[in-house]
Parts: structure tokens; sequence; C-alpha cells
């Protein structure tokens, strides 16, 4: 999960000793092989962070839902996803554990702002967070819309190059979709 690509190969990090195997698990999804999103739905998708909607499709202009957030960000923090209940209970467990959402509306769509503000809260957690970055939000034309208790994560996100912007504007309120979600992932 935490592998990179290089020029000349995959960079990781093995602590201790450690038998390393290279495992092929790109995807292959029919509707994003012209997608603006491409690199990163195929960068996130292999490494499990994200699945498709089915084998052959990934729905990359599909609002993302809290749920489908939860269960990623509980993966990249290595949790166990499985759920005996609903499909993301175990997911949203965790992300109400460790401060990332209140785990209410699973089947929400997330707003670009929620979207920022969960990755930022989840960052955090993992002591990723560095003071240093904070993005000016002035320079978009709509930044007087982001929510209050947006604005800290929104400008870690723009600092930290996670959020660019769409033709100068944050579209703070506007759904995240699924490639935005992968992009801001990657």
């Amino acid at each position: 999960k935490n592998s990179l690509p290089t020029e000349d190969g995959i960079q990781l990090t093995v602590n201790g000793g450690a038998t390393v195997k290279i495992v092929d698990n790109s995807k292959d999804f029919v509707d994003t092989r012209n997608h603006w999103a491409k690199d990163a739905i195929d960068f996130v998708s292999a490494r499990g962070l994200v699945s498709g909607m089915s084998e052959t499709t990934y729905a990359p202009d599909n609002a993302t839902t809290r749920a489908q957030l939860w269960t990623i960000l509980a993966r990249m923090d290595g949790a166990d996803t499985n759920s005996t209940g609903a499909w993301y209970a175990a997911a949203q467990d965790w992300a109400v554990k460790h401060g990332v959402s209140d785990g209410t509306s699973p089947d929400g769509k997330i707003a670009r702002e929620q979207l920022a503000t969960m990755l930022y809260r989840y960052a955090q957690s993992r002591g990723l967070v560095k003071a240093d970055v904070q993005g000016d939000l002035s320079t978009f034309t709509d930044s007087a819309s982001v929510s209050p208790y947006a604005v800290e994560a929104m400008r870690w996100a723009v600092g930290a190059g996670i959020v660019n912007g769409m033709d100068g504007k944050l579209n703070p309120q506007g759904e995240a979709t699924r490639a935005q979600m992968a992009s801001m992932l990657m």
C-alpha cells in the first residue's frame, strides 16, 4: 500500500528483515481508459484501497459516499474492513474511533470540503500534518464559500498539493467524485 513507483522501479520501506514479493495488482477498468484521473485510479486501486463498482467498471464520475471514504481510510491505516453487518460497519467504527468522522449518513454523498476534512483528520491522526503547510485559499474565486469547519483542512489540502481547484475555484460544496477522491488520495 505504501509503495511508490519510481523511474527505476518501486520504492518501499521495510522495517527489519523481510521477504518482498512484487505482485502486479493493476486493474483495467473500461470506463477509465481515457479518463483524466486514470493514473490516480490505477494508483489507488492497485494498492487495494479502492475497488471498482464491478471487475470492469470504476464509475469515476459517480459521487463518493461517506462509507466509501471511511473504508478507504481504514484500509490505508491497515484496519480490517470486513464486516458482519452493513458492508461499511467496521470502517464506520474505525472512522469514529480515530476522529475522522462522526459516523453519520454512510450513504451520503461527500462534498469536496468534507473529503479534504476527513483526509486532514486522518493525516493528523497519523502525525502527517506539518504546521508550515498552509495554502492560500484567497487565490480561488470561491474561497469565501468554504465552511468554517473546513477552512483549516482546505488550507492544508491546498498547501500540500492535494487540492488544486477547478478552473480557479475550490468548489467546496460540490460533490466529490470517485475520480477526484482517487486523485486526492494519490
